[in-house]
């Protein structure tokens, strides 16, 4: 034995179907994990990541079986344990922290109860000990008064802190090793850069080892000291994280990091072309038929993992020396290909003073005097271009998806008009002509949510032309799908799949074409790309760039991720607790002065570089519902100037005098200018922020502004 914490020596894991033949999910996977070290795991989904975090635990799939191999977690090899064994070390000595921390937390039990049975049965601790002990975890992890926390249900409490809980209970017996399979996927950029911090700070003060699950390859340079890449079932690079960033040995490797949007670059990356195949189906190099890189030896040969020239940096790559001797920040900046869209002068969609509230009076509440709560969006006033792509940013619970649901006829405006050529959007779906219906479609962001498991490809096509095209005969319709799969990419076999049977990628076009088998004006975006791999993602965008060119649609589309917004967005329109903080095009909006706002979401943004640090310079402690008065971003600005923000809803300043940026700020446009000069962001030290929220605080909005570092000087 090693002296690894974690040691997978040649491990092989398949299944065998239902005519007997046997598939593999993993192929000779060797991997070690020393004390205290966080491998970061990347690969495109199905590579066989998660399959390998759960097979350090002993965990394996039904009707899965380990064909070959060990896999020790110190002196334990964990496939000859029994249950009762495998139970002493889950949870004790190794915790799992899942992706989604909503569905593993159950939802009538308290925080701090699910948080105690947790104690109880891995740390042995009960009664006063184990309350005490659970105080301590919630405060550890950064949660607000934890006696608090720990009284509330799942639902009261945000995503951010959700995932917090989840790791509180995680590190309940202070494990030697904690596997987060994609922990981060589908928070806000402040809430995932603020939970990435924490988890360093948890490695560095506990000293515990960690192996972090993820596609977002902007997470992993931040969190890892060492990266292993997947592909098909196989380890084929496995180096230091700076290594990996800066000199990828392997085509795969490229192509991953070929395919991410950046802020430094304008217009949308290429993604790889073709899809992983199962594991063990190709004759030689797997990879083989997507790489450029390919030769004849790579077609007949498997290559094996081995060291570059006596280093530390593995790869499976036959042309590896090729690769390194190709200049990667060339090729970068070839890669991405710029849109032009002609967006028209005419408008779209036009909102005005638009309010929207979830809130509905029952009877005994027309009879209280309590006055009604704020509107979760109030005051939306936009005007989207025909042909123009107009992006959404903000937060989770910025009112992002709230207004995209009213525009989709989902929830009705409270106050305000929505004007759709000469029709009012404010009503919902059920009072709207069809022709109007037909005009507006919404693509989800699951489309595991949103496509029936039991109907085929054809079927989920066939509902929307057969209520939008009603003299369409079968044949026509049966045209018109294979038409609409091969516009987003698939082919015209596909129609007889069945969700189940098809990728996340692929699914999402299939959400995509049924959304287009209206032939729309306005289609709805919302988070389609965030749970996606960043090739498919790309491929994903790249689609839609080209659908807009073909059908000059118009797009409003949602994201958190700001890298994806510059790539596909004309405009942009940032939101904080249901109000507009900032509007402008794509280079005025991420070019400052900015919106303090807007300086936080920037700030935030991770990239696939090790030695990027984000700036965090507003906590990330949510807000259930926007201040009754003042400006929505008081609370938690650097920058607050006191009474004037607390009473009075800031004004819109033009940030030249051509164009339309605007910023809704008491601070005025020179102010921002100087503040934000050269384009350096203020630094506001984040221990001290977090635990002091210190504010910045003047009379009024003529008082120099500066940074806590300079008041201390």
């Amino acid at each position: 034995m090693s002296d690894c914490l974690v040691d997978v020596n040649d491990l092989t894991i398949g299944y065998y179907t239902q005519r007997k033949k046997l598939v593999h999910v993993l192929m000779g996977v060797n991997l070690q994990i020393k004390p205290g070290e966080t491998l970061g795991l990347v690969g495109e989904s199905g590579c066989g990541k998660s399959t390998l975090g759960q097979a350090m635990m002993g965990y394996l799939r039904s009707g899965s079986q380990v064909l070959g191999g060990s896999v020790f977690f110190g002196e334990h090899n964990v496939f000859s344990l029994n249950s009762k064994q495998l139970e002493s070390i889950r949870g004790r000595q190794i915790a799992l922290i899942p992706q989604n921390a909503g569905d593993s937390l159950t939802p009538t039990l308290r925080v701090g109860k699910q948080i105690l049975e947790a104690i109880e049965l891995n740390a042995n601790l009960s009664g006063s000990e184990a309350k005490d002990r659970m105080i301590e975890l919630l405060g550890q992890v950064r949660l607000p008064h934890p006696e608090v926390m720990g009284e509330r249900y799942p639902h009261e409490l945000s995503g951010g802190q959700q995932q917090r809980a989840v790791i509180a209970m995680a590190l309940a017996a202070e494990p030697e090793m904690l596997i987060l399979d994609e922990p981060t996927t589908g928070l806000d950029v402040t809430t995932q850069a603020h939970i990435l911090n924490l988890l360093r700070d948890i490695v560095s003060e506990m000293g515990t080892a960690m192996m972090y699950i993820s596609h977002d390859l902007g997470v992993i340079a931040r969190v890892s000291d060492r990266v292993a890449l997947m592909y098909a079932g196989e380890i084929i690079e496995d180096t230091d994280v700076v290594e990996m960033f800066r000199m990828p040995a392997h085509p795969y490797a490229r192509g991953l990091l070929e395919s991410i949007p950046r802020l430094s670059l304008s217009g949308i990356p290429n993604s790889m072309p073709g899809q992983p195949p199962i594991p063990g189906t190709e004759p030689g190099c797997s990879f083989a038929p997507r790489c450029k890189f390919t030769s004849d030896i790579c077609i007949s040969e498997q290559p094996e993992l081995e060291a570059i020239q006596g280093t530390e940096h593995h790869v499976r790559c036959h042309n590896w020396e090729q690769v390194l001797a190709t200049d990667f920040s060339q090729e970068l900046e070839q890669v991405f290909r710029t849109i032009s869209r002609a967006a028209h002068d005419e408008s779209a969609i036009e909102l005005s003073e638009v309010a929207i509230t979830y809130y509905r009076p029952g009877i005994t509440d027309r009879f209280r005097s309590e006055s009604e709560p704020p509107a979760t969006v109030s005051d939306i006033t936009l005007s989207v271009k025909r042909g123009e792509t107009l992006a959404l940013v903000g937060e989770s619970g910025s009112g992002k998806t709230t207004i995209v649901r009213t525009l989709a006829g989902l929830l009705p405006a409270k106050d305000g008009t929505i004007k759709f050529e000469d029709f009012d959007l404010s009503v919902e779906v059920d009072k709207r002509p069809r022709e109007i219906c037909k005009d507006i479609q919404l693509i989800f962001q699951n489309p595991d949510a949103s496509l029936n498991p039991r109907q085929n490809v054809a079927e989920i096509l066939d509902q929307p032309l057969k209520l939008y095209f009603p003299k369409m005969n079968r044949d026509e319709r049966r045209d018109r799908q294979i038409e609409l799969l091969e516009r987003v990419r698939l082919d015209g076999r596909y129609r007889l799949r069945y969700p189940g049977q098809m990728s996340g990628g692929e699914k999402q076009r299939v959400a995509i074409a049924r959304a287009f088998a209206a032939d729309p004006e306005v289609v709805l975006c919302d988070e389609v790309t965030s749970a996606l791999d960043v090739s498919v993602q790309a491929a994903v965008l790249d689609l839609l760039a080209d659908l807009q060119q073909e059908r000059h649609t118009t797009y409003i589309f949602i994201a958190h991720d700001l890298a994806v917004v510059k790539a596909i967005a004309d405009r942009v329109a940032v939101l904080y607790q249901g109000r507009l903080c900032e509007l402008g095009t794509v280079d005025e909006i991420y070019s400052p002065p900015f919106h303090p706002y807007t300086e936080t979401l920037l700030g935030a943004i991770l990239v696939p570089d090790p030695d990027h640090e984000p700036q965090l310079l507003a906590s990330d402690t949510p807000e259930l519902a926007p201040p009754a008065t003042g400006c929505s971003f008081q609370r938690r600005c650097p920058y607050t100037l006191g009474e004037i923000c607390e009473q009075e809803i800031p004004p819109w300043q033009k940030t030249a005098s051509r164009g339309d940026h605007s910023i809704r700020c008491h601070i005025s446009i020179e102010e921002l200018k100087r503040m934000y000069k050269d384009k350096e962001l203020i630094r506001l030290d984040h221990n001290e922020h977090l635990e002091n929220e210190p504010q910045i605080v003047h009379a009024n909005s003529n008082v120099s502004i500066s940074s806590p570092e300079a008041d201390d000087r």
